[in-house]
């Protein structure tokens, strides 16, 4: 399970922080017709190539889609929101001052919504009591970020992020 990136959108719409927390793997989009030179199989609820090579494809890489990824939306207690699909979900959590945190997921990491509330903890602790941070502004922040990447680095080992954390 992982957390992907972590990103800070000021009232305003514009982007005040982003975190790129895993290393992103090289992705292409191909089109094939039918019938494949491919040999496709799953493995650990992933369909990977088995045999054969064509533009660039090579036994080992995975399918991630065909023909679309279904993807879901759902709205979650205290205004947090969350987009589904099937290789990540993204949540989101606005505060009563505009301010929004977005985390990018694996759709199997859990206690993402005690995840936000800690980073909006560390947020309110690192950045707005810092008095060189100006609102509004790009964070810049030394102890905001060791912290929030100690709160990703707990909230992924354990699976969950739990109150007492």
């Amino acid at each position: 399970m992982a957390i992907f990136s972590v990103y800070v959108v000021n009232k305003a719409g514009g982007l005040i922080y982003q975190l790129d927390n895993y290393a992103p793997r090289a992705e292409a989009e191909k089109t094939f017709s039918y019938p494949l030179d491919l040999l496709l199989k799953l493995h650990d609820e992933r369909v990977l190539v088995a045999f054969g090579q064509r533009d660039g494809i090579r036994v080992g890489h995975a399918v991630l889609s065909i023909n679309g990824v279904d993807v879901n939306g759902k709205y979650t207690a205290e205004g947090r929101e969350m987009l589904e699909t099937d290789t990540f979900k993204l949540h989101c959590f606005q505060t009563l001052t505009g301010i929004k945190f977005v985390v990018l997921a694996d759709p199997r990491q859990g206690g993402i919504d005690s995840l936000l509330r800690k980073i909006y903890e560390i947020y309110s602790d690192f950045a707005l009591k810092n008095p060189f941070y100006s609102l509004e502004m790009p964070i810049r922040c030394e102890l905001f970020d060791q912290n929030l990447k100690l709160a990703l680095e707990v909230a992924e080992k354990a699976g969950t992020f739990g109150p007492g954390s």
